[in-house]
């Protein structure tokens, strides 16, 4: 097999979402639709077969580095390295939640960035009142930290929109309920009956 960065005209130790955006790009690039009717269509396949190869490679290697430094820094107990913390987040970024919540949970150190990446993975989850109870400590450990602050504007922007629209839609409207309207007219029946008349019959 060629060598698969040459393939994907990338660096040597090019990261994963550079080898992603290569293939993308290559894919487009030599794509069958674009080679239909024309001589060239058979080169365009044999490279579109070379730039599969080569990513299916890179991208196992990838992951295998990763599960090495993993395992390396589960030995080590090297736990909430700027380095540790990168490799959590790529896990959620191309959506290995779980591998980075036991990343996370089995890491002895806890700093704002722990508290932060925590409360992605809840957001990843749908859990969105922890997401916000760790983005929020997060946020109260490092007040200068720009990422942090951002994702807290971004959820109190969210639940912001979602009280306005349920009000709008009649969940918090001042009006009288069931309850209320059949107190309403049981009184004025007794009203009407202590009067000689009768608003209700069958009461």
């Amino acid at each position: 097999m060629k060598n698969p960065y040459d393939v994907l005209g990338i660096r040597e130790g090019a990261s994963e979402d550079e080898i992603k955006r290569a293939y993308r790009e290559m894919v487009k690039k030599y794509h069958p639709d674009q080679y239909q009717d024309n001589p060239l269509s058979k080169l365009a396949e044999e490279k579109l077969r070379e730039i599969n190869e080569a990513y299916d490679y890179l991208m196992k290697n990838a992951a295998q580095r990763q599960d090495a430094s993993y395992a390396r820094n589960s030995r080590s107990g090297n736990w909430g390295s700027s380095d540790y913390f990168n490799q959590v987040k790529s896990h959620i970024n191309n959506g290995r939640v779980d591998t980075a919540e036991d990343m996370l949970d089995n890491s002895g150190s806890r700093p704002a960035e722990w508290y932060y990446l925590k409360g992605l993975i809840f957001m990843r989850k749908g859990w969105y009142d922890e997401a916000y109870t760790h983005i929020q400590r997060a946020v109260n450990m490092d007040p200068s930290n720009y990422e942090y602050r951002s994702a807290l504007n971004r959820m109190n922007a969210s639940n912001s929109a979602y009280r306005t629209s349920s009000f709008n839609r009649g969940y918090n409207r001042l009006e009288p309920d069931l309850c209320t309207i059949c107190q309403c007219l049981w009184c004025s029946d007794c009203c009407c009956e202590c009067a000689g008349g009768d608003l209700i019959g069958c009461c």
